[in-house]
């Protein structure tokens, strides 16, 4: 079989290979069954359905004819990295790095952090809504991990909190 669609056929193959090493790693938690599920239950179930949908991906860019094969383009390293970045920008300032002398900046901070950072993988950069975008995001967050499921982690600087 010839590949129709490029783009589809290894995004279907991401998906595949992703779902099946997280079925995979569930193995090694107890997975109990649909009445009493253990931990590696939803795990397993999940990276088979997101295995499931890949196949059905890759399959359809095997069959389904497009216009020109919609080719894979270059890797845009700036927006990536940027992307990247932001995330672990994110773990560094939620946490600290104690081995590094930096301290733990908590949840608010990472957040914005991790916003701004991220923003600058895009074409435009405007800080207003980029500010706005992160307070939602803050004010969002805190209210769901800190308030409704009781999360224990900084939410603010620890030179700060104490």
């Amino acid at each position: 079989m010839r590949i129709k669609s490029q783009k589809d056929f290894f995004a279907g193959l991401m998906f595949t290979i992703a779902g099946v090493a997280f079925a995979w790693g569930a193995t090694h938690y107890t997975i109990g069954n649909g009445a009493r599920m253990g931990p590696g239950y939803f795990p397993l179930m999940l990276g088979i359905l997101l295995a499931i949908l890949g196949l059905v991906v890759v399959f359809g860019s095997l069959v389904v004819e497009t216009e020109d094969g919609e080719p894979v383009g270059a890797i845009a390293w700036r927006p990536l990295g940027f992307i990247i970045g932001s995330n672990i920008l994110f773990g560094v300032l939620l946490a600290g790095v104690p081995s590094l002398g930096i301290p733990a900046f908590g949840l608010i901070v990472a957040i914005y952090g991790l916003t701004f950072v991220a923003a600058l993988a895009g074409d435009e950069f405007k800080a207003k809504e980029v500010a706005i975008l992160a307070t939602v995001l803050a004010v969002g967050s805190y209210l769901a991990f800190v308030v409704l499921l009781k999360l224990q982690f900084p939410v603010w600087p620890s030179f700060i909190a104490g």
